[in-house]
C-alpha cells in the first residue's frame, strides 16, 4: 500500500515514502532526533489557571450555550458552540475539570467523545472530531479540550481519501480500507486492537502517526464503538509518553452512509514536540508549504517501543 526509496548521506540515511492510494508523502530521518530537541518539561506557565474559561468556576458563565440555552455535560465534560468557529457547528468539548492535568484518564476521554457525538448528532454535514493537546500541539488554551465540526464539504484531506477510495473500488472492486486494517495487522507496524486495529501509519502524516481503523463509515455509527476507540487513543497516548511526547494532535475522519461501499472512518494521531521555552516548532517549510512531513521515528520501531513499556 506505499513505496519507499532510500538515500545515504555521509552515512545519515533519510527514507522517502509514498501511499500508493493518494500520492502523500513523507521522509523519514531518524538522524535527526540526535539534536535532542524535545524537552521533558512542562514550563509552569502552562499550569496557571488564572481566569481560564473553561475551569469550573468560570465555564457556566464565560462560555456560550447552544440554541436551547443550554450545554452539553456528560462526566467531567462539558460541551458548547466555539465562540470563535472556523468552520460549521463549530462545537467544543472541555475534556477535564482540572485545568493541566498530568494524565487523562480514559473515562474522561470517553465521555468528552460522547459530548462530542451529543453535540453533532443531529447535524446532516461531515462530521470530524479533534483535538490539540498542549500548546505545541496548536492548543490556544492550555485547559484540555477536543473540538469538533459537521460542515457541508469535508476537509481537503478526508475529500482525497473519500474521492481516491471511491476510484480504488470502482478499479478493483474492493474496499481499500478493508484490505488495509487486514494486511496491517499482519505487518511489524500493528500494535494492538481486534475489531479496531491500531498502528504505525507506513506512511506518517506526523511524527510517530498511528491510525485506528474503524469497523463503520459514517458518523451515525460512532457511538456504539465510543467506549472502545476511547480506550484505543489512551493507550496512545501511553505509547507516546513512554517515547518522550506528551503533546499531540487527533482527528477522526467520518464519511457518510453512501460512503459505506467503498470507505471507512479513521482515527489519525500524532506526536508533537513538546511546550518549550524556546517556542521551537516541529513544522516548518517541508510540512506548511510542501506538505511533505519530516519525522524521525521510522513506523516499524513503534511496536518496539510499545512492547518496551507494555503496560497493558
Amino acid at each position: 500500500m506505499f513505496s519507499k526509496a532510500l538515500l545515504d548521506i555521509n552515512g545519515r540515511k533519510i527514507e522517502y515514502r509514498e501511499e500508493t492510494l493518494t500520492g502523500i508523502r513523507c521522509r523519514i530521518c531518524p538522524s535527526r532526533e540526535e539534536r535532542g530537541l524535545n524537552d521533558l518539561r512542562i514550563p509552569e506557565a502552562l499550569e496557571m489557571n488564572e481566569s481560564c474559561p473553561f475551569c469550573p468556576e468560570n465555564i457556566e458563565k464565560d462560555t456560550p450555550c447552544f440554541e436551547t440555552g443550554e450545554r452539553i455535560h456528560v462526566g467531567e465534560s462539558t460541551t458548547f458552540p466555539n465562540i470563535y468557529p472556523f468552520g460549521e457547528n463549530h462545537i467544543v468539548t472541555v475534556i477535564t475539570r482540572e485545568h493541566c492535568p498530568h494524565e487523562i484518564t480514559e473515562n474522561q476521554i470517553l465521555d468528552s467523545l460522547k459530548g462530542q457525538f451529543l453535540g453533532l448528532k443531529e447535524k446532516e454535514g461531515f462530521a470530524t472530531i479533534n483535538w490539540n493537546y498542549l500548546s505545541s500541539a496548536g492548543a490556544s488554551m492550555i485547559h484540555p479540550h477536543l473540538q469538533g465540526f459537521s460542515e457541508g464539504i469535508p476537509t481537503y484531506l478526508t475529500s482525497l481519501y473519500i474521492n481516491r477510495s471511491k476510484e480504488y473500488f470502482d478499479r478493483t472492486g474492493s474496499n481499500y480500507w478493508l484490505s488495509v486494517a487486514e494486511s496491517e495487522k499482519e505487518s511489524e507496524r500493528y500494535l494492538f486492537g481486534d475489531e479496531i486495529t491500531w498502528c504505525a501509519n507506513p506512511v506518517p502524516t506526523g511524527e510517530k502517526e498511528i491510525r485506528g481503523y474503524l469497523p463503520f463509515c459514517s458518523f451515525n455509527d460512532f457511538e456504539e464503538f465510543i467506549p472502545e476507540i476511547a480506550g484505543g487513543i489512551r493507550r496512545v497516548m501511553e505509547i507516546y509518553k513512554n517515547a518522550g511526547n506528551h503533546a499531540l494532535n487527533m482527528a477522526i475522519r467520518f464519511g457518510k452512509d453512501e460512503h459505506e461501499r467503498y470507505f471507512r472512518a479513521f482515527v489519525s494521531i500524532i506526536a508533537r514536540i513538546n511546550p518549550n521555552p524556546e517556542s521551537i516548532s516541529d513544522s516548518a517549510f517541508m510540512e506548511r508549504l510542501h506538505f511533505e512531513p519530516v519525522v524521525m521515528t521510522v513506523p516499524e520501531d513503534l511496536k518496539r517501543i510499545d512492547s518496551r513499556f507494555q503496560k497493558y
